[in-house]
């Protein structure tokens, strides 16, 4: 039975295709280690069959079709679609679906791989992970991505913004502190409740990208929580941020990323429930 739709998380997860632009723009990438380990752990390559969940302009996308993939991408944002088609439309065994993974009706044919980066968490928890594994052969692989942003780079900044963010978004735990990337837990609780998947293995990469004043304005203006914010106070922050990272820290900053990939693979016994339905 599925759960009552959380309005803050629908709300949120449409900001983005307000900022397309921005994001194609400003959002990061992912570390080359993250495609040796999907090509490792989930066999995603050249001919693998992937459904890419909330590919947004095709960050993780890109890297996959050049490597051979046939993808099926699902974007909820209409613009962030739009510019996913235009940058690959150079390769024919790319599709790009405008819909929501929850409404999307899953093709007859199972994928190889469900691949979801920086946006499961954006899916009804209700569906997610049961969908998923209905899209998925026996056997097939459902890698989750994520990006955290951890302690390093320009530390004495990431201290120092923290005034900018309690004057100007009163929801600022205060005195909040960036986390150590070993202080992170692994979890793969919600996956292995499901039943429908074997062990979650995990992988994870640190990597720094450095950002001027502007790039990094950029950057934030796509974030949901910055763009949620009322329209004087996000500006008011953004314009803090902007001075902090001129007038003390030589106009750029750089930021620590830690990649995490989850891995789990569909277990063979498994029976979805779309194809237990079609039974006679």
């Amino acid at each position: 039975m599925a759960l009552t739709p959380d309005p803050d998380r629908e709300r949120l997860r449409r900001t983005f295709d307000d900022a397309a632009g921005a994001y194609d723009r400003s959002r990061p990438g992912y570390p080359a280690a993250l495609f040796y380990d999907l090509a490792e752990l989930a066999g995603i390559g050249a001919g693998a069959r992937v459904l890419e969940i909330g590919l947004g302009t095709g960050q993780l996308t890109i890297p996959l079709a050049e490597r051979g993939c046939q993808i099926v991408g699902i974007e909820l944002g209409r613009e962030l679609a739009a510019i996913a088609r235009r940058k690959l439309a150079r390769f024919p065994l790319v599709t790009v679906v405008t819909a929501s993974f929850e409404d999307w009706p899953l093709p007859t044919q199972p994928f190889d791989a469900v691949v979801a980066a920086t946006s499961f968490h954006w899916i009804d928890p209700a569906i997610r992970v049961v969908k998923a594994a209905d899209a998925l052969r026996p056997g097939g692989s459902l890698a989750i991505v994520g990006n955290d942003h951890v302690a390093g780079g320009s530390a004495d900044f990431f201290e120092e913004v923290q005034a900018c963010y309690e004057h100007w978004d009163p929801s600022t735990p205060p005195g909040l502190h960036l986390s150590e990337p070993a202080d992170i837990p692994l979890d793969s609780e919600e996956v292995d409740g499901s039943g429908r998947f074997g062990p979650v293995v995990f992988r994870r990469h640190e990597w720094d990208a450095t950002y001027s004043t502007s790039e990094y304005i950029d950057l934030l203006s796509t974030y949901s929580g910055h763009r949620a914010l009322p329209a004087d106070a996000r500006d008011g922050l953004l314009a803090c941020i902007a001075d902090l990272i001129k007038s003390r820290h030589g106009g750029q900053i750089t930021k620590r990323y830690q990649t995490e990939l989850r891995i789990a693979h569909r277990r063979q016994e498994a029976v979805t429930s779309r194809r237990a339905a079609a039974a006679p």
